[in-house]
């Protein structure tokens, strides 16, 4: 959280630092700092010295545009570059007037500068009519205001497409699923809970549910049906895909009970511990698998294409197995994980294979395969040790579990 008392800026100090090609929108003063990699700073300097190519630029790039809210990286990206993910390019036209490629503000005006062949992207800010920058003082009134720095910066592609998988894909391998605590028991019998009901669940042996009274009520994912996910070229298990059903709040924890049997022998028996329900994507029932709410984290999804040879597969689309085709916007599962360097932002191409038909115009009738066509990109967004969750940024048809992933370029 960032304290913030009495603040005064002239609207000119917010122009020169704030920077294009950054995360997202457009926000007046608090934008997040996220990581910027070697690769892409030695890009972007090695661009500043001389501008790019101006056959490097989109085909309609336009000579101006003014910056507003709601704008993308992707979007302005490829307002002026054939490939929106070469950011780096577009930031390091102008490494001077653009020093951060984390903030972007509305309001600001970005041309080319187009001379001997290349192009130099510079930021214009409104002047006051003489010809001298504006120096109006804005001020925040002196009272005290707690502000989140990630409401400040906002991911690079619209967090709506993304946000409501962030909690729910969860891959696991098969001995952690089976050893989380899990659901056994429901008030008065019921088959199917939903929001508001309460329901009773027991850990493992060696990890029971308990309660710890110095934090806040535990938080638990709730999961079902442990889906194995293949990998399509060698028909390996890379990891298992549960199913996402809600979350509930661990109320009381288990412990023990001494009762007599019907002999009247005290035996001791599980009390098992109290959940609530808090929210229900699909009803839960007895067997349904908890396992703990991670805290929220703060990811760039800056998009980049990786810094090393990528060949990988579309394992499944996610949220319906039935489902074969995905459509732009849609989630898929991919072969690539953390192990092989996928990490959050990489852009990858979609090829669609070549089909294979005979030639008719051939007397000996060969069969032959056509070429392989880049079909669209996606971009990891959630990376595991062996597979990723891919959102698709934009495709010419419907994609299908197997297409074939390379690097964008």
């Amino acid at each position: 959280m960032t304290y913030l008392t009495h603040l005064t800026m002239t609207k000119h100090m917010m122009a020169t630092t704030a920077a294009l090609a950054g995360a997202l929108l457009a926000v007046p003063a608090l934008a997040q700092n996220l990581p910027v990699t070697p690769a892409q700073k030695a890009t972007a300097q090695q661009v500043a010295q001389a501008g790019v190519p101006l056959g490097e630029l989109a085909p309609n790039a336009p000579d101006n545009y003014t910056v507003k809210r709601g704008d993308t990286l992707w979007a302005i990206s490829g307002l002026f570059l054939k490939s929106p993910w070469r950011w780096p390019e577009l930031w390091g036209m102008n490494l001077q007037e653009i020093r951060n490629p984390h903030r972007i503000y509305p309001g600001q005006e970005l041309y080319l500068d187009k001379k001997d062949g290349r192009a130099v992207l510079r930021v214009r800010q409104a002047d006051s009519g003489d010809g001298t920058p504006p120096i109006d003082t804005v001020r925040i009134s002196p009272r005290t205001r707690y502000q989140s720095l990630a409401d400040s910066a906002i991911p690079t592609l619209q967090s709506n497409l993304i946000e409501p998988f962030l909690d729910e894909p969860l891959v696991v391998d098969e001995p952690t699923f089976k050893q989380a605590p899990r659901i056994v028991a429901t008030q008065e019998n019921q088959v199917m809970l939903s929001r508001g009901d309460r329901a009773y669940a027991r850990g493992s042996a060696a990890s029971p549910l308990v309660d710890d009274p110095g934090r806040p009520l535990q938080a638990y994912r709730v999961f079902r049906e442990a889906t194995p996910l293949k990998d399509p070229d060698t028909g390996a298990v890379l990891g298992y895909e549960a199913q996402y059903v809600g979350k509930v709040q661990l109320v009381r924890s288990e412990s023990t009970s001494e009762v007599a049997d019907k002999s009247g022998k005290p035996q001791s028996l599980v009390v098992p511990a109290t959940i609530d329900i808090v929210s229900a994507k699909q009803d839960m029932r007895v067997g349904d698998r908890l396992l703990p709410e991670p805290p929220r984290q703060l990811v760039s999804y800056t998009p980049h294409a990786p810094d090393r040879q990528v060949k990988g597969r579309i394992i499944s689309i996610y949220g319906d197995s039935s489902v074969a085709n995905a459509a732009q916007n849609q989630i898929v599962v991919i072969n690539r994980g953390t192990d092989d360097g996928m990490e959050s932002g990489h852009v990858l191409a979609i090829l669609k294979d070549g089909a294979t038909l005979v030639d008719s115009t051939d007397p000996t009738k060969p069969r032959m395969k056509l070429p392989d066509e880049r079909n669209g990109l996606l971009m990891v967004f959630r990376p595991f040790a062996k597979v990723s969750y891919a959102l698709i940024l934009e495709i010419t048809d419907a994609v299908r579990a197997g297409d074939r992933l390379v690097n964008p370029r």
